[in-house]
């Protein structure tokens, strides 16, 4: 007997043949006595790179799912962008890409060390392949997008998978990988405000055989200077091999290194009046020493194998070894009537290593004439970071002017810190855990696909305060559930229904000395997917609501030292998004966020108060279109628009909303040669994108700029 499938996809999706008596194991926990049946594997195992499909969507995705879904099948929200949108918009690093992607929202600093937030939350792992490190905006942990062929983007808890991240949800980036056949580019490009790029990626055989494939790509930018002295350099090198060990197994091996070297800027401070100041706009509220260094590396291995029965194997594992140093000064305080403020500074240096580790087996199976697949597995990691740093409210010791801010004279604040014992700490942290998790697709009906999953973990995190010479440790298990619906309307539309919980344990100290419960979070999600055009399309629109529970609370009682679990916030709204394309040459993104938060028991001002930095209303467009035809063929013009409502701080510095335009015009001189020009700010709009305090964190939108690239394929 031949399974049918529960739409086209899947019947394209099943390639290779099992019998279930392969399955002895789930034969006798279902107590179900089955005849031998002709059931398949999951095609999309093999799913094409989108460098390689081109356009703006896939038709599948591993964020949140651990085997390949497509994207009608997970019941949560996720967004893919593609290489193609990516090197239209002229991205280079995933606080850029935040920006333009509908649902995340970017508290802008330096590209590379922005805040990147979805639902309300700071994702705060980034992940490669599916295997997850810490991404901390301070650190500059925030990945740049050379070496990845897509970003996968999940909104909202998945804490089967990811069980001790954030409530925003989960980032996946799927690196490029070999290729059989030689393939190669050059690229450059030059910016009105100061960008500069240089870039070379390389991908073919090895022998003769293409038994082993390799990948080079090296990429070194200067990106734009949004105010003045704002220097920001990067330099990343990715070097891949993929080893066919024989027909079933591959053995995959990376290497991602990334250099940062930015003058830093915190932005600015607010006037006498504590209203934002829209004067000059490329002002730098800072020394020209500020500095900020990090280097990163991450090695990868994974090892898959397809199984004669149809299941599929992974076994794969990352170390991440990062450090950054940085030390710099910004507005201490309000401007006065005479443009004068205090400075204040801050300095640190970081060293954090990452381990990784994940074994799962997959396969699909036959129940009640329909495809079925499971997944099982067990995963580790391990988090240890040390961070010594210093901070100072008055650096210079009196009011100063803004130029002679720029010009003040060097100071090693942490040293200073650490030598008076005043702003000075020094932590080590640990955070290791090892999970067991298995999933469930159950297919009882054609059209209908039941998902559930349940995850345990065991925790250890451990705090050594270096300052004070204590350290508090604390393991527990966790039990984390996970239930999805999927119903196949028509051909095109799918109706889901989803809950998912996480957990993240905490480093503050409660009222008897101890670290205190972690934090728990949990998520209802109902929605409608759609897919066009022979899944060129795809369109959502959902609506959500979170709970965040055990936050770190400072009791009422005055100078007390210790914390309390109870925040506790409610997050809701409602997500509209379309994405792909609407014939051969018309690519679009679109979106629009309606996010509503309440904080139900409040935590403290500096956690909470990050919520009313969350405008109501974003919207996201870009679009981008393509002649082939006529007097205009080999030309591609693109454009879009970012816009949101009004947002403030817990300072109560208020911004109101705006909408910034940019557009992009690209010609193929050669099937070689192809140039493109991006404008960004179109209109040169006058706009804050983020405000902070009355001294800091209040940042100037970019004023207009163009950025010219030319590339050459080999």
């Amino acid at each position: 007997m031949t399974v049918s499938s529960p739409r086209q996809g899947w019947s394209a999706a099943l390639g290779v043949g099992l019998s279930i008596a392969a399955l002895p194991v789930y034969a006798q926990a279902t107590n179900a006595e089955l005849e031998t049946l002709t059931v398949t594997g999951n095609r999309l195992y093999e799913m094409l790179p989108s460098e390689t499909t081109g356009g703006y969507s896939v038709d599948s995705a591993t964020v949140g799912t651990k085997t390949p879904a497509a994207l009608r099948d997970i019941p949560q929200s996720i967004s893919v962008v593609t290489r193609d949108a990516i090197e239209d918009q002229n991205l280079r690093t995933l606080d850029e890409l935040g920006r333009r992607t509908p649902g995340m929202r970017v508290l802008s600093n330096d590209n590379g060390r922005s805040s990147i937030y979805a639902r309300g939350y700071e994702y705060d792992e980034a992940n490669i392949d599916g295997l997850p490190a810490p991404m901390t905006s301070i650190n500059g942990s925030v990945p740049s997008l050379a070496a990845f062929d897509r970003v996968e983007i999940m909104r909202g808890p998945s804490g089967l998978f990811n069980s001790t991240s954030e409530m925003g949800g989960i980032v996946n980036l799927v690196r490029k990988r070999p290729t059989y056949d030689f393939q190669g580019h050059t690229t450059g490009s030059i910016g009105t405000r100061g960008e500069r790029r240089l870039a070379t990626d390389l991908s073919g055989p090895i022998d003769a055989e293409g038994r082993i494939r390799g990948r080079l790509v090296v990429d070194r930018t200067e990106h734009a200077e949004l105010v003045d002295h704002n220097d920001n350099e990067q330099n990343d090198f990715y070097a891949a091999l993929d080893i066919d060990l024989d027909e079933s197994t591959t053995l995959g091996l990376g290497f991602l290194r990334n250099t940062k070297d930015i003058v830093v800027n915190n932005g600015q401070p607010v006037g006498s009046d504590g209203e934002l100041r829209y004067g000059r706009r490329t002002a730098f509220y800072g020394a020209d020493w500020n500095d900020f260094e990090s280097r990163s590396n991450d090695w990868i291995a994974e090892l898959t194998h397809r199984f004669d029965n149809g299941g599929y194997g992974r076994l794969a594992a990352r170390y991440s070894d990062r450090n950054a140093r940085y030390n710099y000064v910004f507005g201490g305080s309000a401007l006065d009537d005479d443009d004068t403020m205090a400075v204040a500074g801050t300095g640190s240096r970081v060293d954090q290593r990452a381990l990784s580790v994940d074994a799962s087996y997959s396969q699909p199976f036959e129940v009640l004439g329909n495809v079925s697949e499971f997944v099982v597995g067990t995963d580790y990691k391990r988090y240890d970071t040390e961070i010594a740093s210093g901070r100072s409210r008055d650096v210079a010791g009196e009011r100063v002017t803004l130029e002679a801010l720029n010009d003040l004279a060097y100071v090693d604040i942490l040293d200073v810190a650490r030598a008076s014992g005043r702003g000075y700490s020094h932590t080590e942290t640990r955070l290791e855990e090892t999970g067991l998790y298995a999933k469930l697709t159950l297919r009882p009906w054609q059209p209908l696909a039941l998902i559930v999953g349940s995850r345990l973990s065991h925790y250890d995190v451990a705090l050594d305060d270096k300052t004070e010479g204590s350290r508090q440790t604390r393991s527990d298990n966790e039990l984390t559930p996970y239930a999805g619906v999927v119903l196949d309307l028509d051909a095109h539309h799918s109706l889901y229904a989803s809950y998912s919980q996480v957990f993240k344990p905490q480093t503050e100290y409660g009222e008897d000395g101890d670290l205190i419960e972690p934090r728990e979070g949990e998520q209802y999600e109902v929605g409608v997917k759609g897919s066009y055009f022979g899944g060129d399309l795809n369109a959502r629109i959902s609506a959500f609501r979170l709970y965040d529970e055990n936050r770190a609370a400072t009791p009422d009682d005055t100078g007390a030292s210790y914390v309390v679990p109870v925040g506790k916030m409610r997050i809701q709204g409602a997500e509209l998004e379309v994405t792909g394309s609407l014939t051969d040459q018309w690519e679009l993104i679109a979106g629009y966020t309606y996010l509503e938060t309440e904080v139900q028991d409040a935590s403290t001002t500096r956690d909470d108060g990050v919520f009313l930095l969350m405008p109501k209303n974003t919207l996201n467009l870009w679009t981008q279109y393509a002649f082939t035809q006529g007097a205009l063929a080999g030309v591609h013009v693109g454009g879009g628009m970012t816009a949101m409502s009004d947002f403030n701080s817990s300072n109560a510095v208020e911004a109101p909303g705006y909408a910034v335009v940019d557009a992009m015009i690209g010609y193929d001189f050669s099937s070689e040669v192809s140039g493109q020009l991006n404008f960004n700010n179109l209109f040169d709009r006058d706009y804050y994108n983020r405000v902070g305090g009355t001294n800091t964190f209040n940042m100037v939108g970019a004023p207009a700029s163009v950025v010219a690239s030319l590339r050459y394929d080999f």
